[in-house]
Parts: structure tokens; C-alpha cells; sequence
């Protein structure tokens, strides 16, 4: 990859987490790291040393080297005679490939893709897109809180990247799934794989999503949420919830915003500035002088009936893939299953 020109980014293990960061070695892909997790709980261990992937995912997604958390829009500045001046700054655009994309995150990716580039292509954006090359790696060792069976975007990817691997003790399954990755297959020294391997992909994939106890209700539930917005579950949840917004800055689909100006203290420039923003901060629904959702409980069910319920309207499936990483890193442990099913009165766990 870095001989096709290609600036490589990869899961690391740091010293509290895994986390997705440029890497120019393969020996310092996570060898031998294990993940657990559970609500409000996220712990790194030892696993086994011929695997590179014996983890279900860290806080990040693809989302922070596309959407970036704080970007610079334009700037302006005042020239001699006081006429101001604005100039954009776009993003530096290079050749990027990460390893390691989870099918749930190519599921995200999909999304954010019909967001930020369908209609009003936002250019900022596209210009990260661009030239991006993407590994995936289907999960074996799904996380207690993972449900992506169930939402129908993993464990294992079907589309959307260049190449996908599936990893066994001997080494890694590999296809193509672009024609950038059969170029680049085309460059290695490969073996077919045995039908031994392949059986062994199989049972692997399908154990993956077998294990996966958490379930997420299927079908549109734009309907059921809708007709249960004054339903007490909201305050139950509600006097649980921080609103720190942990949930929405993991989440690889959330995309809230806010933008803001910066200006110079001599008032000779100022900077337009970009930053993620979340539903659960009272500044997202102020409007003309007044916070139209003032309490916690309000601030939940806008973000749970958004992303499971309207995001169906916007685009054509919910805006939840299934990682699980919203009940992992919630301070207080809240799990998105378990509010839907109690919402709904469905039974949580087991098989959809």
C-alpha cells in the first residue's frame, strides 16, 4: 500500500485502548491484543499472538479522518482599508488507506456517504473521500455489546471496500471487493486459499454471529417509536443519563455539528470553525433565544427516535449498525437495546 502511494492508517493498541492512527509497520498492528467489553466497561488484555484482530473495535470508526472533529471552513480577514477578504481551506487531499474497517463501519460509512455527498455534496468531506482505500477485516471475536447481526451490517462485509480479510491462526483469507484491490492483489505473491481455510472462514463467520446476544428490533421503527413518545421509559432513562454525549462521539454514524467564529484579538482576522456537536447539549436545540428540549429525558428521545425511527425517512434505514460502542463507553452503562425493546415490549436477547 505504501508503495502504490498510499498513506497507511491501522488499529493500535494504546495504553488504554485501540485506537486507529497512521502506521507504517505491520508489527505494530495489535499482535496478541483481546478486547472486553460491557456496558460502561472497556478493557484491552491478552489474546492470541498469531492474530492482529482478535478484537471486536475501539472507540473510533472511520468517521474522524472523514468528518474531522474540528476543521477550519474559511477564514477572513480585514485588509488596510478595512474590506474584508475570505478565503476557504480545504483539506489537504492524499492517497489513504486504513486496515482493520469493520463491516459495521463500512455499514456507517454508507451512510455518511448519502449525507455528506448526496444533494449539497459537502466538499470538505469529499475531499477526504477521495482516494480512500479501505481493508476490511470481517470480526471473529464479536463483543458482549456488539449486535450487528441483528441489524443486518455484520459480522461479516459485503460491500464497500477494496479488499476484506478474514484471519485464521495460519494467516488471512483475502479478496477483492473494488478493482483498486484486485490491482493491488495482482502486485502479491498469493496462494489459493485450501478448502480447509475456506471451511474454516466459514464456521468463523458464522460463529461471529451466533455468539452475539443483544439484539436491536428489526424493520422500520419509525412508526412504533413515534407512537410512544410520552411513554415513562423516556424519564427512566432520562435520570440515568449524563448527557455527556460519550454516546454520540463514538457512534460512527452521528454527524451534529455546530460552527462558530474565532476572531484574532486585534480584530484583523477571524476563522470559521467547524466543530462535532451532539444532541445532548442544550446549545443543539436552541432557537431564537430558548432551548426547545431543556431536560435530559427530552434530549434521549431526540437522538433515540432520530437515529432508530426518522433516519429510515432520510435514508432508507436506521442510522444504528450494530457496534455496540454507544453501551461501552457509556459512563453509566445505558444499553440502546434494552431502552428499544422496553420501549417497544419486545423481548431483548436471543436471535431477531
Amino acid at each position: 500500500l505504501q508503495q502504490a502511494g498510499y498513506r497507511t492508517y491501522a488499529p493500535q493498541a494504546g495504553e488504554w485502548a485501540l485506537q486507529l492512527s497512521e502506521c507504517n509497520d505491520a508489527k505494530r498492528l495489535p499482535w496478541g491484543v483481546s478486547d472486553s467489553q460491557s456496558p460502561g466497561n472497556y478493557r484491552l488484555g491478552n489474546g492470541d499472538k498469531s492474530r492482529a484482530f482478535a478484537w471486536a473495535n475501539g472507540p473510533q470508526a472511520l468517521k474522524p479522518l472523514l468528518f474531522a472533529p474540528s476543521e477550519t471552513l474559511w477564514r477572513v480577514n480585514r485588509d488596510e482599508k478595512g474590506a474584508l477578504h475570505f478565503s476557504p481551506q480545504p483539506p489537504k487531499q492524499e492517497a489513504r488507506a486504513v486496515i482493520g474497517v469493520r463491516p459495521c463501519d463500512l455499514a456507517a460509512l454508507d451512510i455518511h456517504d448519502r449525507h455528506f455527498l448526496g444533494g449539497h455534496e459537502d466538499g470538505y468531506y469529499a475531499a477526504r473521500r477521495q482516494k480512500l482505500f479501505l481493508v476490511a477485516v470481517n470480526c471473529s471475536h464479536p463483543a458482549a455489546t456488539c449486535f450487528c447481526a441483528s441489524t443486518g451490517d455484520g459480522p461479516v462485509a459485503e460491500q464497500g471496500f477494496d479488499l476484506s480479510l478474514d484471519e485464521l491462526d495460519d494467516g488471512f483469507v483475502v479478496k477483492a471487493g473494488s478493482d483498486s484491490g484486485r490491482t493491488l492483489l495482482q502486485e502479491l505473491s498469493l496462494i489459493e486459499a485450501s478448502a480447509a481455510q475456506q471451511e474454516a472462514v466459514s464456521k468463523q463467520q458464522h460463529h461471529a454471529a451466533d455468539i452475539q446476544q443483544r439484539t436491536m428490533p428489526s424493520g422500520n421503527l419509525q412508526g412504533p417509536l413515534f407512537a410512544r413518545l410520552d411513554h415513562p421509559r423516556w424519564q427512566d432513562v432520562g435520570e440515568r443519563c449524563l448527557a455527556c454525549g460519550n454516546c454520540t462521539s463514538v457512534c460512527p454514524t452521528c454527524f451534529c455539528h455546530s460552527e462558530q467564529e474565532r476572531p484574532a484579538l486585534d480584530g484583523g482576522s477571524s476563522e470559521h470553525v467547524r466543530e462535532w456537536d451532539s444532541c445532548f447539549t442544550p446549545g443543539h436545540s436552541y432557537l431564537h433565544g430558548k432551548v426547545l428540549r431543556e431536560s435530559i429525558p427530552q434530549r434521549y428521545r431526540q437522538w433515540l427516535t432520530h437515529k432508530g425511527g426518522s433516519w429510515n425517512e432520510q435514508y432508507g434505514r436506521s442510522g444504528c449498525v450494530g457496534c455496540g460502542r454507544c453501551i461501552t463507553w457509556c459512563p453509566v452503562g445505558i444499553d440502546i437495546t434494552e431502552e428499544v425493546h422496553s420501549l417497544l415490549g419486545t423481548q431483548a436477547g436471543g436471535k431477531p
